[in-house]
């Protein structure tokens, strides 16, 4: 058996996945809680890590099935084929997100500086300022291929 990603419909990720477990599928949404904050309140927001992609881990012969659930779009595919996901970068995945997230604060910053994140989804990552606001830090993990930002 086999991960693959699938794409959804926007704001639909944690549906689809709650529907697929239900049918017996093995299926994953990363998420991450983080609090948000609003003029009147403040209230822990559960979203999507990868906004519109779920994981599920079936058998290619039983790759049609997915599809009978609502808000599912199509498979992500690569060179013509659906793209298949290493079981090892799932749990790579669902380790990093285990940890309690936490903001990473530096004020001395500046583009090109290398850092270490050293706490929350990807601790123990290095990566390279693209940029620093006041309240957001991008990083280049060059090593996951992906532009991090922080936010305060």
């Amino acid at each position: 058996m086999n991960w693959y990603a699938i794409y959804t419909k926007p704001r639909n990720e944690k549906k689809v996945a709650d529907s697929l477990n239900a049918m017996g599928i093995e299926a994953y949404c990363p998420v991450v809680t983080t609090l948000k904050q609003w003029s009147d309140r403040k209230k822990k927001v559960t979203a999507p890590v990868l906004p519109s992609y779920v994981f599920v881990c079936l058998d290619a012969a039983q790759r049609n099935i997915v599809f009978q659930v609502a808000g599912v779009v199509r498979y992500v595919f690569w060179l013509g084929q659906p793209a298949i996901i290493r079981a090892i970068e799932i749990e790579t995945l669902k380790e990093y997100l285990s940890e309690d997230y936490t903001t990473v604060v530096q004020t001395t910053l500046q583009r090109g500086d290398t850092l270490v994140v050293p706490a929350g989804p990807f601790k123990g990552q290095e990566g390279i300022v693209k940029s620093t606001t006041n309240s957001k830090i991008q990083l280049v993990l060059e090593s996951l291929g992906i532009l991090l930002t922080l936010e305060k």
